[in-house]
């Protein structure tokens, strides 16, 4: 059985005993590689105490700002893909929001551009620094779907109207499961959603290598089914 525990300070959250599922099925026709299923693999930056509960996939259940982090960087082509849902069951932060994530994350200040060169408590302005790929999903309280290419500058989190979007086709779903997929191919920077590409940026100075993170902010949210491919 596994047994979850609360986290105890605001920069550091524990993680639950167990085993995530983490799936090596086909993404595309390209195949996929597996990531490695212990929980010792994340990393956890969270602002306030939070539950993050590993089993057959993840449970994130916390009251502010939260970034999980898989250890190992990425090199591009890639494309991660996982399911999620926003979880409205009456739990304390079952809001419907923020279903969000960086890839091809680096820090340029860091002489490997690790992400982990310095410590980050989990609010969202702390990662302004960095340089890579952004997407928020069902943002704001759930009133927005936001793209962005950070640049690593504090302060400045470009945003194209474009990559703006507001509908209820693009917004959360409580309590339904979503397919998304990020993609990293060279120039051809592209955010799927249930098969339906939301976002596409073609990046001449685009991020080749870099880390990867779950984030979201005071919401509760499961993801099953991670993998991690060629597009």
């Amino acid at each position: 059985m596994l047994r979850p525990w609360q986290g105890i300070t605001r920069a550091r959250a524990v993680m639950a005993a167990g085993c995530l599922l983490l799936s090596g099925c086909a993404v595309g026709t390209m195949g996929s590689r597996q990531l490695s299923p212990t929980a010792s693999e994340w990393r956890i930056e969270a602002e306030q105490p939070a539950r993050v509960t590993f089993g057959e996939g993840i449970d994130i259940d916390t009251p502010a700002g939260l970034s999980l982090w898989y250890r190992t960087p990425l090199a591009g082509p890639v494309a991660i893909e996982f399911e999620a849902m926003a979880v409205a069951e009456g739990g304390a932060n079952d809001a419907v929001s923020d279903l969000n994530a960086f890839w091809m994350a680096s820090d340029a200040a860091a002489p490997d551009g690790s992400v982990f060169a310095k410590g980050r408590s989990g609010a969202f302005a702390e990662y302004d620094d960095l340089r890579t790929y952004y997407v928020g999903i069902g943002g704001n309280r759930n009133t927005t779907t936001r793209f962005r290419r950070y640049v690593g500058m504090p302060g400045n989190r470009p945003l194209l109207p474009e990559h703006d979007l507001a509908g209820a086709e693009d917004l959360l779903v409580p309590n339904r499961w979503t397919r998304v997929r990020l993609i990293a191919d060279g120039r051809r920077i592209v955010v799927e959603r249930d098969g339906r590409r939301i976002f596409a940026l073609d990046d001449a100075q685009p991020y080749a290598r870099g880390w990867f993170a779950l984030r979201t902010t005071k919401s509760h949210l499961r993801i099953r089914n991670l993998r991690i491919g060629k597009p």
